[in-house]
């Protein structure tokens, strides 16, 4: 693992230049270029706040706003985007990559972290927005916002960790490509994203409780929803898994590497 960070530190030239060639080349025939970035997880919070705020007519216990719901589902989506933008764009890393890992020599770990890079630039605009939304909404909790650098640090290690296995099983097993979407969405209900946690019925509580996005995403609406600190063993806990799912893609990576090209 070692030997490979130190690669990637060596290529940082590479790295760096990748990650803003992709930015500027997906954006490169678009008139509102990388607005495109923030509307997508935006227009869905939208949606949900409108159904469950207008529609349904729901209260949100603990934000004293006509926007609760807004807020709330802001807040989720934040660190949700995050995850799972990393998590599926790592799926495919390689495979969609096989052309360049033939023709070139280069660390391949470097390819993941020119994606964490792209998505985090990402979620730093998505993160921007809600910022100024937030203003704008009369709601805003400073003393809270430093939390969210430690989050999204917990939030890479789970998604890449994660996605990071999976995209190297996906290059011997390509159905994993084709079962996560699937999953991902089961992930998404079985995550209080679009709804409080405490209207779970507690005989779920207890199933739900061992995913751990459940305790992600409830530690990002404490900070920016209701502005108080997160759980500390819910994030020393987090943080451990996280690590250990890099640690296990990193030997599965090392392992799997002499092969990987042959199977692309």
């Amino acid at each position: 693992m070692l030997e490979s960070l130190k690669g990637a530190w060596r290529y940082r030239q590479f790295i760096a230049t990748s990650i803003r060639h992709e930015l500027v080349t997906r954006f490169a025939r678009s008139r509102i270029g990388g607005a495109w970035m923030i509307i997508h997880p935006l227009s869905m919070v939208l949606i949900y706040a409108l159904i469950l705020s207008a529609v349904l007519s729901a209260k949100l216990p603990g934000i004293e706003s006509q926007y609760a719901y807004a807020i709330y589902l802001t807040a989720g989506m934040l660190g949700w985007s995050l995850f799972s933008e990393i998590l599926n764009r790592c799926l495919g890393v390689f495979i969609e990559n096989a052309n360049l890992m033939k023709k070139l020599v280069f660390p391949k770990i470097a390819l993941p972290v020119i994606i964490t890079g792209s998505c985090l630039i990402n979620n730093l605009a998505l993160f921007v927005v809600i910022l100024v939304v937030f203003a704008v909404l009369g709601h805003f909790t400073p003393s809270t916002l430093p939390w969210v650098l430690v989050l999204t640090g917990i939030t890479v290690l789970l998604a890449l960790g994660l996605g990071l296995t999976l995209g190297i099983l996906n290059v011997f097993i390509r159905d994993i490509g084709q079962l996560m979407p699937i999953v991902l969405q089961f992930l998404f209900w079985f995550t209080p994203v679009v709804y409080p946690a405490e209207i779970v019925p507690e005989s779920l509580q207890a199933i739900i409780a061992f995913n751990p996005l459940f305790h992600l995403i409830g530690a990002y609406h404490d900070v920016l929803a209701y502005g108080h600190a997160p759980s500390i063993p819910a994030l020393a806990a987090l943080t451990a898994l996280g690590a250990g799912l890099v640690l296990v893609s990193a030997v599965l990576f090392r392992k799997a590497s002499p092969e990987m090209v042959d199977a692309l």
